[in-house]
């Protein structure tokens, strides 16, 4: 599964690398939304919980929907500014229209509210299906559906102050440290980028961004097959600190594609690719399979060692093996007129990491 970009004819020059204030301050948002993602700010989190007043708290969690699940796409800005005051005007001059809808998506948790649709705010069809997939999340983005259809211009107005407070009580002391990293990252992908061209700048951002062959689509490796157009528009990548390990893309139609990646820190290796992780669970569901890489993993086996350890055929052993050698999982040596097969259990033990980080992404 892959999301593409097209870019087919696009200058290097509409490929753009910046930074957002709101980006982040929504990433940050989401840290403490979805704790349980981002392990590595617990402390941090924990921190900025307990320094809330009430009244900050309830506000924030008010909105929470814009940024909890999946961000709202108004909310990571095609064209940064270099502050949050700057871009919290451009969200200001949205249409209402677009705003409500994109509003909405998140909200609702569903891409049956989208751009180029009737308008909930015009169609009473509209209005009362967004309100049953708002019910169907819950009371709270029940509540906020409907004061969003309701009175746009107040909802709107509100979520602004809640980030200006957001801004006062957190953002702002950790944007002195993160907008040092963002920039440092930032000088590295606009020097590949004009030294060397898309495709490098491209590989710096991430295992799970590449270049399509012909030049004319970036790739990403994510849980979803869809598709997007930047021509004409471009494309505007943006770095995150707090957003790892999250690899966000705006893609929907109306929006120019926007992609917010992590930006590159020592410890974890490169993504493995989804398609990898999926070759690796297919060889798991197969008991055989699983019998095999049991006796396996306590040490080296030929096939004939295993086809008399488990009583099956050496050609049925062959084929399981097969299958668990071209999904990574099995390493072979030959030794004179035999090959020994072991387990590869550093692969096998990063598989919960791996499959937990190909569904974040």
């Amino acid at each position: 599964m892959t999301l593409r970009i097209d870019i087919g004819g696009l200058p290097s020059a509409r490929l753009r690398f910046a930074a957002s204030p709101l980006a982040e301050l929504t990433a940050m948002l989401h840290v403490l939304a979805e704790p349980a993602h981002h392990p590595q700010f617990a402390d941090w989190a924990a921190d900025v919980r307990a320094g809330l007043r009430p009244e900050q708290a309830e506000r924030i969690g008010e909105a929470e929907f814009l940024w909890r699940s999946s961000r709202a796409d108004f909310l990571v800005p095609a064209r940064p500014r270099p502050t949050l005051a700057e871009e919290l005007d451009d969200v200001d001059r949205i249409d209402k229209e677009t705003y409500v809808t994109a509003a909405l998506v998140t909200t609702c948790g569903s891409n049956r509210v989208h751009f180029g649709a009737p308008s909930p705010l015009a169609d009473a069809t509209a209005r009362e299906r967004a309100m049953d997939l708002a019910q169907a999340r819950g009371p709270l983005q029940e509540a906020f559906a409907q004061r969003l259809l309701a009175d746009p211009a107040a909802v709107r107005a509100r979520v602004r102050h809640t980030l200006e407070q957001c801004a006062d009580a957190f953002f702002d002391a950790a944007w002195s440290d993160v907008a040092v990293r963002l920039a440092t990252d930032l000088r590295l992908k606009n020097d590949l980028l004009k030294r060397h061209g898309t495709g490098a700048a491209l590989a710096s951002v991430s295992g799970a961004v590449t270049l399509a062959p012909d030049g004319d689509c970036i790739i990403v490796d994510k849980l979803q097959d869809n598709a997007t157009t930047a021509r004409g528009t471009g494309v505007t990548f943006i770095p995150t600190v707090f957003g790892r390990p999250h690899l966000l893309v705006v893609h929907a139609p109306g929006w120019q594609p926007v992609v917010q990646y992590p930006v590159a820190e020592a410890g974890p290796a490169e993504p493995v690719s989804l398609e990898t992780v999926t070759l690796r669970l297919e060889a798991l569901a197969h008991p055989v399979r699983l019998r095999l890489l049991r006796t396996l993993a306590r040490g080296p086996h030929t096939t004939g060692e295993l086809a008399h350890a488990w009583e099956l055929s050496s050609p049925e052993v062959s084929r399981h093996l097969a299958v668990l050698r071209r999904a990574g999982l099995l390493t072979s040596r030959r030794q004179g007129r035999y090959v020994r097969y072991t387990a590869n259990l550093s692969d096998l033990t990063a598989l919960g990491t791996d499959l937990v980080a190909a569904v974040l992404r």
